[in-house]
């Protein structure tokens, strides 16, 4: 906990804006002054949304009020192919309107933007990564005999989670056809994990916003859908289209309309839990972080005693967030598993 909580001290300027230290010669008054206008000077919209939102730029800190940032590339499309990182945007035409996006400066329409912004640059890094784990951990057994031998390192670190999503979720879900799709149930949980986890860390290739930012989880939750309905079998779509209900119901049609909108309904509820626990996750430890600065002006008394007790509530924040982050990839699974399990479950009377 002592090593947790100073670590925790030492990435306080990284996560916030840098403030201004007491330099020899100044006076209390002089200090204290400095304080207040910081801490007026704290726009919590810009302070909290620019580090949960996507941008054109990585930034890693600020020190003596000189942002130290990672350009990367912006490439859009529109009369050609046009590379620019975000400094010399104006230079080819281009600015961000107020929602942080590329327009066009003259028209202010959008172009087609496929730029490697924040998220993306941290999606490639952890999928990556994730790539490299499990290849790793692939490494071992390819060497070892299982029979004789148990796993060491990263293999025994992962073969027991491996284990435990496979036989305790996705089987006990899916039913007897879990092997078809525990590829990509368990690509979608380590997925979820890892990208959980970085954005937890606050340092660079950390601290991005992937698993909160709706788009991402909308894809995930596309493939679900994608996943249940595509290899639904024939009664899944029969308990949709002509479910065992009284005719008039089926005739309106009542029940084929309220089937069909529970098919939309599942991933919806699955892309928004995702991204509401972890962006809200992200919003609580920042706001934590923000009193140390916003309680600048209020004297050094209460300023300290409550830089204390933000520290140590964030350090819980963070133990917390290390919990959320499995518990949502185990949820988000473990939903998958069963919304697949529905689309295969034959009637009563066949399996007797």
């Amino acid at each position: 906990m002592r090593k947790l909580m100073l670590i925790w001290l030492l990435l306080l300027p990284v996560l916030l804006p840098a403030r201004a230290a007491e330099v020899p010669g100044e006076t209390g008054d002089e200090v204290q002054s400095v304080a207040e206008e910081e801490a007026q000077g704290l726009d919590m919209n810009e302070y909290l949304f620019g580090h949960i939102s996507d941008a054109y730029e990585w930034h890693i800190t600020t020190i003596n009020e000189h942002e130290i940032v990672i350009p990367l590339p912006c490439i859009v499309i529109e009369n050609g192919v046009h590379v620019f990182t975000l400094h010399h945007a104006a230079e080819n035409g281009y600015t961000l309107n107020e929602n942080g996006k590329l327009v066009n400066a003259q028209t202010g329409k959008r172009p087609i933007d496929i730029s490697i912004t924040k998220n993306v640059l941290g999606l490639m890094i952890d999928s990556i990564l994730l790539v490299v784990l499990i290849l790793l951990c692939a490494r071992w057994y390819r060497k070892h005999d299982v029979l004789k031998e148990k796993p060491t390192g990263l293999a025994a670190l992962l073969e027991p989670v491996i284990v435990m999503i496979e036989q305790d979720v996705i089987k006990d879900a899916v039913g007897p056809e879990y092997k078809r799709f525990s590829p990509y149930l368990l690509t979608a949980f380590f997925f979820i994990l890892i990208n959980n986890l970085m954005g937890i860390f606050p340092v660079f290739p950390g601290g991005a916003n992937i698993t909160g930012n709706i788009a991402v989880t909308g894809v995930l939750a596309l493939f679900t859908f994608l996943m249940v309905n595509l290899f639904g079998d024939k009664h899944y779509w029969k308990d949709i289209l002509w479910p065992d209900v009284p005719i008039f119901l089926k005739a309106i049609p009542i029940m084929p309309v309220i089937e069909i909108m529970g098919m939309f309904t599942k991933p919806f509820s699955l892309m928004i839990r995702l991204f509401a626990n972890m962006l809200a996750g992200h919003i609580m430890l920042l706001s934590v972080i923000a009193l140390i600065f916003l309680s600048a002006a209020l004297g050094p008394v209460l300023n300290g005693s409550l830089t204390v007790i933000a520290a140590l509530f964030g350090i819980f924040l963070d133990c917390l967030e290390l919990l959320v982050a499995f518990l949502q990839a185990y949820v988000f699974t473990m939903l998958s598993a069963v919304f697949i399990g529905l689309a295969h479950q034959k009637p009563a009377h066949e399996t007797n």
